[in-house]
């Protein structure tokens, strides 16, 4: 029986303290991995969150704050995981700033550059700043990059998150091309709009317009973003990089 398993691995993950975060983390310890957390403002809930899953699995789990925005933030994040926990050799880049959408008549430019500082040059910056170690250490590495349904969809009111994930989807794709022969795959996961513990909180997971959009007819879960996440940070996936995979329920089909 085919299992995904991550002994032996450690993996960085951003915005590990958000809703989307926090069951990545969960379902990367549950597959074996060691963890580094990283928080931005969630510190409390960072560091409650390590101190469950270590008692939960056993993992080697360490919290780490930064801007992904700024370079010198993401080289300390580095310095850290390596001196507690070794060589990471998984990344996952789940971080993003959140801002309100409106047209692009009517949006911030500051709005734009923000998502493009979290979105393009966090992955620029975290790559710059851990795969180095990765080609040294010679064993190969996993990249993960949480991309969006609304990059393929392009829809109104979503100029600055589109563009920004757009290009995110470029850089990615160099850097399958850059990396493959070190044996480190980049690849996106593409979430639709995802229930997370929020909804369930609020009893907000049928949404009837949106649902309806959707050939399977439903949102998807946290847990089926973090588990695609899993698959492609496992040996499983190891001759699959530069993929765009939508996780939502077929309301994106990419074109061959």
């Amino acid at each position: 029986m085919l299992q995904i398993d991550l002994h032996g691995h450690i993996a960085v993950i951003t915005g590990a303290s958000g809703m989307l975060g926090r069951i990545i983390a969960r379902v990367f310890a549950q597959c074996g991995a060691d963890l580094a957390l990283h928080y931005y403002h969630g510190k409390e809930q960072a560091e409650t969150l390590a101190e469950t899953l270590r008692a939960e699995t056993g993992r080697r789990i360490v919290t780490v704050g930064g801007d992904i925005t700024k370079a010198e933030d993401v080289q300390q994040m580095h310095e850290q995981v390596r001196s507690t926990l070794g060589v990471a050799d998984i990344l996952v880049h789940n971080a993003v700033i959140q801002y309100t959408w409106t047209s692009v008549l009517e949006q911030p430019l500051s709005d734009f550059d923000s998502q493009y500082q979290s979105c393009v040059m966090q992955t620029v910056h975290m790559v710059k700043a851990f795969v180095p170690d990765i080609i040294a250490a010679g064993k190969g590495g996993r990249i993960v990059v949480i991309n969006t349904e609304c990059a393929a969809l392009a829809e109104a009111n979503c100029g600055a998150y589109t563009s920004a994930k757009r290009g995110l989807d470029g850089l990615v794709r160099c850097l399958a091309k850059e990396l493959g022969t070190h044996a480190i795959t980049v690849n996106q996961v593409a979430p639709g709009w995802t229930i997370t513990e929020n909804d369930r909180k609020n009893h907000t997971e049928i949404q009837p317009d949106y649902d309806r959009s959707v050939p399977l007819g439903r949102r998807g879960t946290d847990m089926e973003i973090a588990q695609m996440c899993a698959f492609f940070a496992s040996s499983l996936a190891g001759f699959t990089t530069g993929a765009y995979i939508p996780v939502s329920g077929g309301r994106v089909m990419p074109a061959i």
